[in-house]
């Protein structure tokens, strides 16, 4: 008989496990924290993970967007240095409270953070902010595709439903007939038909 395997060791805080260090390690994260023994904490313990990490301060008057998380001081006008549009963000935001001030809910909502980190930190509450607020930012841009493709899908619609009017009174088409003339339109161009409902109405809007 072979030796009985023996229970793998539980992960401790201060563990990563495979899958989360090679999540981790394929991010680049800016650090925009001062370097006091919270900051060097912090920016030791993302490294740990195997984290690009770039360390940035003072706080710069726009925040940079070329990064996939971004650790970052609340400050009374940060709202003010986040340059993407509100609802639309580049990165996943992790705002960094130091707790020498009260606890400003209207700024941190202001803020749309991703993530709030409360200094003294642990490896497990930086570990856990980080990927929760990844998984937030990621959550939100596929909300947006989807608006954003059914909002393609309504303008679609009602560019149809126009040229089929069109095509209805012009050419003394039932609805039907229409529909399948550009349908068919569309596939023999191999465009969508949203475009040939479009030409069809470029078309009659310019030799009215």
């Amino acid at each position: 008989m072979g030796s009985p395997q023996l229970p793998e060791p539980r992960a401790t805080g201060s563990e990563r496990s495979p899958r989360q260090t090679e999540r981790a390690g394929e991010m680049n994260i800016a650090v925009i924290v001062e370097r006091d023994d919270n900051g060097e904490f912090l920016i030791r313990e993302l490294q740990r993970m195997r984290a690009n990490v770039k360390h940035l301060w003072p706080v710069p008057a726009q925040i940079p967007l070329q990064f996939d998380a971004i650790f970052c001081a609340l400050s009374k006008d940060l709202p003010q240095r986040i340059p993407w549009v509100p609802g639309e963000p580049s990165s996943a935001l992790i705002v960094v409270d130091d707790g020498k001030e009260p606890l400003n809910l209207k700024l941190i909502h202001n803020c749309a953070a991703h993530g709030l980190l409360h200094y003294p930190a642990t490896s497990r509450m930086i570990q856990s902010v980080l990927m929760l607020a990844r998984e937030h930012f990621q959550y939100e841009r596929r909300l947006r595709s989807r608006i954003e493709k059914l909002d393609e899908n309504l303008r679609t619609t009602r560019l149809v439903e126009r040229a089929k009017v069109l095509l209805i009174r012009l050419k003394n088409l039932s609805e039907e007939e229409a529909y399948n003339f550009l349908r068919k339109q569309a596939m023999e161009k191999r465009v969508t038909i949203g475009a040939v409902a479009s030409a069809v109405i470029d078309s009659h809007e310019l030799l009215s």
